[in-house]
C-alpha cells in the first residue's frame, strides 16, 4: 500500500493511494493510523470518500512524530567527500516536528542563515513499538519508507560541535508524499536509486546500497538507545554531491526548486522562499 496525509478542508486526514484516487481513512493523520495496532488491516480494508490524486495537497507524511531520528555520514561516497573517516557507529542527532513541511510546500530559507543545503535520503517510518531488537526484529518495526529532505544551514551547524542548530530550522524538511509500506512490492528490492536536482540540474546521484548502516541495522541501534513509537521517523542520511562538499560551494537560493526522488517510493518538488519577517 501507499498512504499518505492531506490537508482537507482546514484539517488533515489520512489516505490509501488507489491509481488516480487517493480514499479516505477515518484518522487524521498517517501517524495516528500506524499507532492502531491492525494499522494495516484498517488502511487496507477501509472505504471513505474519493479524492482525485491531482488535486490532493499533502501534509507533512507524519505531522507530529515523537521522534525524528537523522543519521550524518551513512554514504560511502560522502564520508570521502566530506573528509571523515569511515564510522564505527552511526552518527545521530535529531530534529522537531516544527521543520517538516509537505512534498509540495515551500523551503523557507531562514533570514539567518546564507548557506543552506540539500540532502536527499530514505526515510525509514516505524510501525511498531520496538526496544533492544536485534536486526530480525529491527526490520518487522518498520512499517514503510518515504522521502526526506534534510534542508541544513550549513552556516549554523558548523557554529558549534552540535550541529542541531543547522538541522533543524523551521519548516525546511520535506517528508513525504506518502509511505511505502514495507509489504509492498516497491519495497521487495531494499535498495534503491536517490537523487535530488536544484533547479533541474542533478546535484546529488546514488543508491541506497552505498549506506554504511541499513534500515534494519539503524532501527536495532536506535532501539537501543531509546523506544521507538509507531510514526516515529528515521532519515537514514544523504550521498555525496552536497553543496558544502562542492569547490566552491554552492547553496540554495531564493526562488529555486528543489525535487528530491528514491525511485520507486515517491518524489518531492519544493520552491525555496526566502524567509521575510
Amino acid at each position: 500500500m501507499r498512504l499518505g496525509t492531506i490537508r482537507r478542508a482546514g484539517t488533515t486526514v489520512a489516505v490509501r493511494l488507489e491509481g488516480d484516487e487517493a480514499v479516505g481513512l477515518d484518522q487524521p493523520d498517517v501517524g495516528s493510523l500506524l499507532a492502531l495496532p491492525s494499522w494495516r488491516q484498517h488502511a487496507g480494508g477501509a472505504d471513505g470518500p474519493r479524492f482525485p490524486l491531482d488535486e490532493l495537497d499533502w501534509a507533512p507524511l507524519i505531522p507530529r512524530p515523537d521522534k525524528i531520528i537523522c543519521v550524518g555520514l551513512n554514504y560511502a561516497h560522502h564520508i570521502q567527500e566530506m573528509g571523515h573517516d569511515q564510522p564505527d557507529y552511526p552518527t545521530l542527532f535529531a530534529k522537531y516536528t516544527a521543520a517538516l513541511i509537505g512534498a509540495g510546500d515551500d523551503i523557507v530559507l531562514p533570514e539567518a542563515s546564507s548557506a543552506m543545503d540539500w540532502e536527499v535520503e530514505l526515510a525509514v517510518v516505524i510501525g511498531s513499538r520496538v526496544r533492544h531488537a536485534d536486526e530480525e526484529e529491527a526490520a518487522r518495526a518498520i512499517a514503510g519508507y518515504s522521502v526526506v529532505n534534510d534542508i541544513s544551514a550549513r552556516d549554523w551547524q558548523r557554529r558549534t560541535s552540535q550541529f542541531l542548530q543547522g538541522k533543524t530550522f523551521e519548516a525546511t524538511t520535506p517528508l513525504g508524499p506518502w509511505l511505502v509500506t514495507s509489504d509492498d512490492p516497491a519495497a521487495a528490492a531494499g535498495h534503491w536509486r536517490l537523487w535530488c536536482e536544484v533547479d533541474g540540474e542533478r546535484m546529488q546521484e546514488a543508491d541506497t546500497a552505498d549506506l554504511v548502516f541499513g534500515p534494519p541495522a539503524l532501527v536495532s541501534y536506535c532501539s537501543t538507545v531509546i523506544t521507538l513509537e509507531p510514526g516515529d521517523v528515521i532519515a537514514t542520511g544523504t550521498p555525496g554531491g552536497v553543496g558544502a562538499g562542492r569547490k566552491p560551494p554552492r547553496f540554495l537560493a531564493d526562488g529555486q526548486e528543489v525535487v528530491t526522488v528514491v525511485e520507486g517510493i515517491g518524489e518531492l518538488r519544493n520552491r525555496c522562499r526566502r524567509e521575510k519577517r
